[in-house]
């Protein structure tokens, strides 16, 4: 006795393929959401990444593609918000510097003086250094020169190798390189070594500063005069011919007040400037980082302006540079 059991009509081999693969859990079309989010317009067309030919892969979103995340825009701007403030460090950047405008060439007046052609005031800034006040190693002295407008108007800064300038300390010998705004030396300021064991009186102890401008080209001399109670210089024209005296006060280290530097005429009664050194308070009686104001009349003859600014270096260096302490044995 056979028995019969039915069976499933033939099929193509096709459609048994089909059969026998998982269904697609994906759906055809996304489900349907309460959103209380309106789309914006839009975006421009971005090509595909380069490595992915078809789109970016799954679970990454592009602010291009039409339901995903908006990419956020401040309102009245087309700058995204890079930091959030009080919170993450913003690169800092130079301050910017801003030179005096260049003047043009004049006659008679040696290159790169036509800025103080245009000036009666100017300002001599040293800057500070604290590295050197913590280790006691005298570094080169670097200064900013600048008008009443806060503009830049010179650097100078000095060349001096690192054994004179701390063997020597304030009696150094030294030379300071004036540059412009196009980094030219305009002016060169020597001081020569001489020795302070013979009599103060002695013309040989006496300290000097050469001032050349063009560098090379000798433009005058500040030369010390030997005082009891003061300090006395005269200003000098290239041929050592005196031109102008300084008068400074008796006590040049005052404390608490201003230190004044009287540039008169030869007979002591015509005041034609002066050179003031600031009081800075805690800053000037225990660092290197001098404020001298330097003034002359608009009119006075450039090259004695010249003598005059540098005047004001001399003076720094004999009164106002710092020693450090030397330890005691």
């Amino acid at each position: 006795m056979s028995l019969w059991l039915p069976t499933a009509p033939e099929q193509p081999a096709g459609e048994m393929e089909n059969q026998t693969k998982p269904p697609d859990p994906r759906p055809d079309a996304p489900p349907e959401y309460s959103s209380h989010f309106v789309p914006g317009p839009p975006g421009t067309a971005v090509p595909p990444d380069a490595g992915y030919p078809g789109g970016l892969p799954m679970a990454y979103y592009s602010p291009q593609q039409p339901g995903t995340f908006p990419s956020y825009q401040p309102i009245g701007g087309t700058h995204p918000v890079c930091y959030q403030p009080g919170k993450y460090p913003v690169p800092s950047q130079p301050v910017p510097v801003t030179w005096m405008p260049g003047p043009t060439p004049m006659a008679n007046c040696p290159p790169g003086l036509e800025y103080l052609v245009q000036l009666d005031n100017i300002h001599v800034l040293q800057h500070f250094e604290p590295l050197e006040m913590m280790t006691h190693f005298e570094t080169n002295n670097r200064y900013d020169i600048k008008n009443n407008s806060d503009q830049m108007v010179y650097i100078v800064t000095e060349d001096t190798d690192d054994f004179t300038r701390n063997a020597y300390r304030t009696l150094r010998p030294f030379v300071l390189r004036v540059t412009d705004c196009m980094g030219r030396e305009i002016m060169t300021m020597q001081r020569p070594f001489r020795c302070t064991c013979c009599c103060f009186c002695c013309p040989s102890a006496r300290q000097e500063l050469e001032v050349q401008c063009p560098p090379g080209v000798t433009l005058g001399f500040v030369a010390e005069h030997w005082n009891l109670c003061r300090a006395v210089y005269s200003i000098q024209n290239e041929k050592k011919e005196n031109m102008m005296r300084v008068r400074g006060p008796c006590s040049t280290y005052g404390c608490g007040s201003d230190s004044v530097f009287e540039v008169k005429s030869l007979d002591g009664v015509s005041n034609i400037g002066s050179i003031i050194r600031k009081w800075n308070g805690l800053l000037s009686a225990m660092a290197d980082a001098d404020h001298f104001d330097i003034h002359f009349p608009l009119d006075l003859d450039v090259k004695m302006k010249a003598m005059i600014f540098g005047a004001c270096f001399l003076i720094d260096f004999m009164y106002f540079e710092r020693s450090p302490p030397q330890p005691s044995r």
